[in-house]
């Protein structure tokens, strides 16, 4: 059964006949287009394949179909546009690309090239091709690095990507959820990218949300969200660890924080967290635990005005006592560090009894808990001690 050559019209009129003959019962199509593989020239004419599959016949450049090709209905545009369908075709590509693993690549290059072309297509061709290509990402036929087509610049003028992707990411959901799309972009490194389906004036993180809100997607509203939010608590640490390293004063460190926060909407608890982790990235410390101890408290000593702009409530002062807590647990040196570290605080003024005894009594980690509690033993009885007095005192001065 040798291969035989054709020209991409020969090769169309045979695919195009086959199809005709088979009619729409998609599992038919499987086996034609199995069994034409060992006819017919499949690596060749991958593009010209796929052209008919999808768009019913060969596609001149733009997208549009030649008026002098003959043409099969047995393909995507053709058929109805509802989810139930495109999972039907999907199945016809997945088994299709199974069987000739090196049509993998040009099926890639392809989406990537009807993407492109979206324009030249209707609407409803656009839907099918959209739900059609999110079903196929959910199943890993394809990868997710084809949505670069989508930031094509006449394409997202006109609001085709957007539209485009609304269809796109609803039978994605659909068929798999928010995190495995996640996932698939991060891999490609496209999670950060989406707001580009936007020209640039209406690129921000509200009108991303509005849009995709409206359109029934909410999760991918959120996840972007949430993204932005990690990208900029990121940047601030970035940014503080450069001041810290230069040297600028608190004063304008902590304006500069402020301002980041109000603008990003990053509450005090994340950024206490983040000028922690800050502070204690800034020094090389010592290997030794009996002299890690001192040198911490002597550097530590220095930042607390800095800390303590960020500890106005409770929650935000718990939070830094749960890191402190962890840090001393992750980096074995300081195991014995902590109650100094937090005695530092508190007469700081960055840590009050409140949150030391909620700590105390339930609020703190399991990591290296006995440890820890039996070092702050002493130091939580005489606060409650001190507590006491001073609230008898109140009472006799009533």
């Amino acid at each position: 059964d040798e291969k035989e050559r054709f020209d991409p019209t020969q090769f169309q009129d045979c695919i195009i006949q086959g199809l005709t003959e088979t009619g729409t019962d998609l599992e038919a199509v499987a086996k034609f287009l199995d069994a034409s593989g060992a006819k017919l020239d499949y690596r060749r004419y991958a593009e010209t394949l796929f052209d008919i599959l999808v768009a019913g016949g060969m596609l001149a450049p733009g997208g549009t179909l030649a008026d002098d090709m003959t043409r099969t209905n047995v393909c995507v545009f053709a058929a109805q546009e509802d989810l139930e369908t495109m999972q039907a075709f999907a199945q016809v590509f997945n088994k299709l690309i199974r069987r000739y693993k090196y049509l993998e690549k040009g099926f890639e290059d392809e989406v990537k090239k009807l993407l492109l072309f979206l324009k030249g297509f209707s609407e409803s061709e656009r839907n099918k091709l959209a739900m059609l290509t999110g079903i196929l990402l959910a199943n890993g036929t394809l990868n997710a690095s084809i949505l670069n087509s989508l930031y094509n610049e006449n394409l997202v003028k006109e609001g085709v990507s957007a539209a485009f992707a609304v269809k796109l990411f609803k039978s994605w959901i659909n068929e798999k959820d928010i995190n495995a799309v996640a996932v698939s972009l991060r891999k490609v490194n496209m999670d950060n990218r989406l707001m580009e389906l936007f020209p640039a004036n209406k690129q921000s993180v509200e009108h991303f949300s509005k849009y995709f809100t409206e359109a029934g997607l909410k999760e991918l509203s959120e996840y972007v969200r949430n993204q932005q939010t990690i990208g900029a608590r990121k940047e601030l640490q970035k940014e503080l660890q450069e001041q810290m390293s230069r040297g600028d004063a608190f004063k304008d460190i902590i304006l500069y924080v402020k301002e980041e926060m109000k603008r990003n909407n990053i509450s005090e608890q994340t950024v206490v967290a983040i000028i922690w982790s800050s502070v204690m990235s800034t020094v090389e410390w010592n290997k030794k635990e009996e002299l890690v101890a001192e040198q911490a408290i002597k550097h530590l000593k220095q930042y607390s005005p800095l800390l303590a702009a960020f500890t106005t409530q409770g929650q935000s002062e718990l939070t830094l006592l749960l890191k402190v807590q962890e840090y001393c647990y992750d980096n074995i040196h300081f195991m014995k560090a902590f109650q100094k570290i937090v005695v530092l605080f508190y007469k700081a003024e960055v840590l009050s009894e409140e949150p030391i005894l909620k700590w105390y009594k339930d609020a703190h980690l399991a990591k290296g808990k006995s440890i820890f509690l039996e070092q702050m033993k002493k130091f939580v009885e005489w606060l409650k001690n001190a507590e006491e007095e001073s609230e008898s005192e109140a009472e006799e001065g009533d």
